[in-house]
């Protein structure tokens, strides 16, 4: 009986699928069985054939991010999915993995750490440092008090982050492929949520929560 792990790789960024590949290559309990560079391409894939462990990258083109993470686990609750982000663990991790994310690994560490988690994920284990641990951990007692923007839909925390970066409004529907009518209307409702009057309120936050680097502040 084969038990070799089939995965799949979900990057827009073909040098990025090429470097995976190349780390989990002289693995031979793994099996690269596929490749998508899209969202869609990710899910029309899936629900063709059978993959032990997805490899997903947080922002692709088309559908992307939580939205993405939830419809997989809705559809495939078997698969196993490593998310694998240029954004920093305290940005998404927590919500990846409530989501239905089985890991979360940060691409600055995808070269040392990618066998690793990709086998704790084959052992029907979680891929997760100590830090989201202790957060996901502390989210789940009533005591722990609410942050403001845990308080955000995920798609609102989506478009929060991007405000902060200092992405105006049009293009931050270009990215999620949204009207501006409802980038506006989610920036309403993250405005009533969080008690912010201005762009430079949302930034502030931002940054004093380390949910955002400063150099990526376009405000600066």
């Amino acid at each position: 009986m084969d038990m070799t792990k089939r995965i799949i790789i979900a990057d827009d960024h073909p040098l990025i699928r090429e470097g995976f590949k190349h780390i989990l290559a002289s693995h031979p309990a793994y099996t690269i069985a596929a490749e998508t560079a899209d969202g869609h391409e990710l899910l029309a894939a899936v629900r063709r054939d059978s993959y032990d462990i997805a490899l997903v990258d947080m922002l692709m083109p088309g559908k992307n991010g939580i939205e993405l993470i939830q419809q997989l686990h809705l559809e495939k609750p078997e698969l196993r999915i490593l998310v694998i982000s240029s954004h920093k663990e305290d940005i998404y991790a927590v919500r990846a993995i409530r989501a239905g994310a089985s890991g979360y690994l940060c691409k600055d560490h995808a070269i040392s750490e990618l066998v690793h988690a990709v086998s704790r994920l084959a052992q029907g284990r979680m891929y997760i440092t100590e830090d989201v641990a202790e957060e996901l951990a502390l989210s789940s007692m009533h005591t722990t008090p609410v942050k403001q923007h845990s308080l955000l839909s995920d798609r609102e925390y989506q478009v929060f982050l991007k405000l902060a970066s200092g992405k105006t409004m049009s293009a931050i529907a270009d990215e999620l492929n949204l009207s501006l009518k409802t980038v506006s209307t989610y920036k309403t409702r993250i405005n009533e949520k969080m008690a912010f009057s201005n762009a430079y309120e949302i930034v502030r936050y931002a940054l004093e929560n380390r949910l955002l680097d400063a150099t990526d502040n376009a405000f600066n």
